[in-house]
């Protein structure tokens, strides 16, 4: 049975520069993209510990998850700020398990990788001439690119949206922790902490492995009806579970349902569900 430890697995997924870019084919064909706009695929980098006899590590199921859209890139130019979400892995038997990720993004210290990325810009804007040069007698087509001279401003930005001699690649990597209860804003904040010590110039008090450790270990569930109070890296970490005669844990923000589905939407859900009609949410 399980021990009841508030976390079973932290998990790092992202850029494996041993195989190098491998298109991501859960994500469809998408080459008429420029290689910054594609994605491609990510792996799970490391995971502790190896593996839980009452929680067996699915990997695939894992790294899908943690990274849905797979590896993204982007330069200096673009706006790289860490994004959250969860996820949910139910097993055949009805079992779920939950998972919280941070998704940043780091710049590539592979040299293999920033050349593999400018190749395919050559390959992609190659291509592109191809497709939109003109006729030499066609003087309609030269006036809608531009002109015949590949001057025009779209070209322009397409050829320069990488450049290995002047611009700094970053790739999306993702930290993960995989929980048996949806503590959401508690696995937040952790995850959170976690990367600003990373990020920070100041090392943190103690090494990371000691605050990785201490969540996987020695941070209990909290009984039903108790709150719990952990150190994280920066700051204690809160999280309360409900006793058997409340509501069943629901840690995410309800603001957030009404800011994404507007109120007349919610309205018309929670109608369907009390009226148990069948409810399929589709999204990208």
């Amino acid at each position: 049975s399980a021990p009841g430890r508030f976390a079973d697995y932290f998990v790092i997924c992202g850029l494996d520069t041993e195989t190098g870019l491998e298109p991501d084919e859960l994500s469809g064909e998408n080459f008429e993209q420029t290689p910054l706009r594609r994605t491609f695929k990510s792996k799970v980098l490391a995971r502790y510990p190896e593996n839980v006899e009452w929680n067996p590590f699915d990997q695939d199921a894992v790294g899908m998850l943690c990274m849905p859209k797979g590896l993204a890139f982007k330069t200096q130019a673009d706006s790289r700020e860490p994004q959250f979400h969860s996820f949910i892995i139910t097993r055949e038997d009805g079992s779920r398990t939950f998972g919280f990720s941070l998704t940043f993004f780091e710049e590539v210290t592979s040299k293999q990788i920033c050349s593999a990325m400018q190749t395919l810009y050559h390959m992609h804007n190659a291509e592109y001439d191809i497709l939109q040069t003109p006729p030499s007698n066609d003087k309609e087509s030269c006036s809608t690119t531009g002109d015949c001279n590949g001057t025009s401003v779209s070209k322009l930005q397409r050829f320069n949206s990488y450049d290995i001699s002047r611009d700094t690649l970053y790739v999306s990597k993702c930290i993960c922790l995989i929980t048996p209860m949806s503590f959401m804003k508690a696995c937040k904040k952790v995850l959170e902490q976690l990367h600003q010590a990373v990020t920070s110039p100041q090392p943190p008090p103690l090494p990371l492995e000691s605050y990785i450790y201490n969540i996987l270990y020695e941070v209990p569930l909290p009984p039903a009806g108790r709150s719990l109070k952990f150190s994280g890296v920066y700051g204690p970490i809160i999280c309360q579970r409900p006793s058997t005669s409340e509501l069943p844990l629901f840690d995410f923000p309800v603001k957030e349902v009404f800011e994404l589905l507007g109120v007349e939407n919610v309205v018309q859900l929670f109608t369907c569900a009390l009226l148990e009609f069948q409810i399929l949410l589709y999204s990208q």
